[in-house]
C-alpha cells in the first residue's frame, strides 16, 4: 500500500505522537519514512513606531540556530525510527509557507503518504492562526493522514 511516508514535525507533543504513530505504521507496512521540519524564514518586525533592523549577522545567527534546533528535532525522530527498525531519512528545509514546503518535500522525496498532526483549532483561533495541516489537506494531491 504505502511505501514512503513523510512525517513533518514541529516539535510539539502532538506532533511527537503523530511521528510515533507514523513510525509504527511504517513498520507495519514495511515502508520507509522521511522526517522533516520546516524552518520559518526570519521576518522583519515592524509597526507604526518601531522597525527592527535586519542585520546580516542577525539573519546568519537565526539561520544557524534555527537549523541546528531543527536538525536535533529530526535526528531525535530518526533515532526512534532506527530503534523501530524503520528505514528513514531526515531533512530540514527553510520556507516562508510551511505547508508548501511540506508538499514540495513529499513530491521531491516521492512520498505516497503525508502523516501529520492537527491541533484541531476551531472558531476564531483556527481562523486567525490557521492550520498548516488544513492547508496541506487542501492543496496536496498526495494522501494525507491526520493524527489528533
Amino acid at each position: 500500500m504505502f511505501k514512503h511516508i513523510l512525517l513533518p514535525t514541529d516539535g510539539s507533543k502532538l506532533s511527537g505522537r503523530a511521528v510515533e504513530r507514523g513510525i509504527a505504521l511504517a513498520k507495519d507496512l514495511g515502508a520507509r519514512v522521511t522526517v522533516m521540519h520546516v524552518v520559518p524564514e526570519l521576518r522583519m518586525i515592524a509597526d507604526e513606531s518601531f522597525v527592527m533592523p535586519m542585520g546580516v549577522e542577525l539573519q546568519r545567527r537565526y539561520d544557524r540556530e534555527a537549523k541546528a534546533r531543527a536538525q536535533k528535532m529530526v535526528e531525535a525522530v530518526g533515532s526512534k525510527a532506527e530503534t523501530a527498525g524503520v528505514t528513514h531519512e531526515e531533512i530540514v528545509v527553510t520556507g516562508e509557507l510551511p505547508y508548501e514546503a511540506i508538499i514540495a518535500a513529499a513530491k521531491k522525496q516521492k512520498c505516497d503518504l503525508i502523516m501529520m498532526a492537527s491541533h484541531g483549532r476551531r472558531g476564531i483561533s483556527g481562523l486567525l492562526l490557521g492550520s498548516e495541516t488544513a492547508k496541506v489537506l487542501t492543496h496536496s494531491k498526495i494522501p494525507v493522514l491526520v493524527v489528533r
